[in-house]
């Protein structure tokens, strides 16, 4: 048998094509080994974000691929059509990280009602979340349209979750405002979502283009919403925070040349510009910092205890999944030529902000 993979050029991401990986014979598969088919997976502007970090952050090394190209992971569900693992039959439904490619070949290990991991080699240098699969069949939580939402936003929200924990647990650094650049990202109104809902007293301001404008101020989770080129009509004296989903180099010093010493804290979550340059100036304020979610998913799995971290999650993503139905359309697309001209549309920009792509390999 074998795999269909959609493969991108490491250094430049517009080069894109499509290979056939040979697969294990489902009968000579090892003891514990699962063999599945990708059957629907999410992609949007954070896989992007996965293939500029995919040296930085390891990305490349959970689904290997030819020299010099990467197979760019994503969310999304899964089928096992053959198991050599007691405990899990085939026809099993599985939620978690995917090639982008019509099969997958992994090692089931710590197997209990609810999950498993992959326990091949080349996945363990990576966060242990990147290798977690849920055990999802029969859960109404992951089936259809509600399932959908979970691929394309809750591997987000999380994110979303830990950017507004952390601002919180720091008391936003002595700031009273937050900036969210890209904010109509899926990241950035997650996070807008909760510093409307749960953080009074914090002004939160969105940064988007003139064209996605509209949108954003549609999100109903912003105080203000102002275009790149109004970024600095903000009062230069008022503390702020920036979260910068962006990752534009010229938008971030602008914006510390403005408040100085009043840019309190300056973290960079995601790269959806891909205009940083390599080396940086040295810039008024707070110094911008990496912000990386598996560093305060440790301190809250010590400090909260087990099933601290799934309880509170779980209690943000029950506030925030009924409000996808009027804030995101999801769109469908089935066959290789449907994935490559997704990806190539979100890496260009001509994704709208509104629509949530799901996508399969498999025609």
């Amino acid at each position: 048998m074998k795999s269909t993979d959609f493969i991108v050029a490491r250094n430049d991401l517009q080069d894109c094509k499509f290979i056939e990986t040979q697969l294990p014979d489902a009968a000579a598969l090892p003891d514990e080994a699962l063999l599945i088919e990708v059957d629907r997976f999410a992609f949007t502007a954070n896989n992007i974000t996965y293939a500029q970090l995919g040296d930085q952050l390891k990305y490349w090394r959970l689904f290997p691929a030819p020299e010099n190209f990467g197979n760019i992971p994503v969310w999304g569900f899964g089928e096992v059509i053959a198991s050599r693992h007691p405990g899990i039959e085939v026809g099993e439904r599985l939620f978690g990280y995917f090639p982008m490619a019509t099969h997958l070949a992994i090692e089931a290990a710590d197997v209990s009602k609810r999950s498993l991991r992959d326990a091949a080699a080349h996945r363990q240098s990576v966060a242990p979340v990147y290798n977690a699969y849920a055990r999802v069949s029969g859960n109404p939580a992951f089936a259809g349209r509600e399932g959908d939402y979970q691929a394309l936003l809750r591997p987000l929200f999380i994110l979303s979750f830990l950017v507004d924990d952390f601002l919180n647990e720091n008391d936003f650094f002595g700031a009273r405002s937050v900036l969210l650049s890209s904010a109509s990202s899926k990241t950035a109104f997650g996070l807008a979502h909760l510093l409307h809902t749960l953080r009074k007293g914090i002004r939160v301001i969105g940064l988007t283009s003139a064209a996605h404008a509209g949108f954003v101020q549609s999100l109903g989770c912003y105080d203000e919403v102002l275009t790149y080129d109004r970024a600095t009509a903000l009062p230069p004296d008022s503390p702020v925070a920036f979260v910068d989903m962006a990752g534009n180099s010229e938008l971030r010093a602008r914006l510390h040349r403005h408040f100085g010493d009043q840019m309190k804290y300056s973290g960079r979550i995601g790269l959806t510009h891909r205009r940083s340059l390599p080396d940086e100036p040295e810039l008024p304020g707070a110094r911008p910092t990496w912000f990386f979610a598996p560093d305060q998913i440790r301190k809250r799995a010590r400090e909260w205890g087990p099933g601290g971290i799934d309880a509170r999650f779980g209690a943000a993503w029950s506030g925030f999944a009924p409000t996808l139905q009027k804030r995101l359309t999801v769109v469908e697309g089935r066959g290789p030529a449907a994935v490559q001209q997704v990806y190539l549309d979100t890496l260009n920009g001509r994704i709208p902000p509104a629509q949530g792509h799901m996508l399969a390999l498999m025609g």
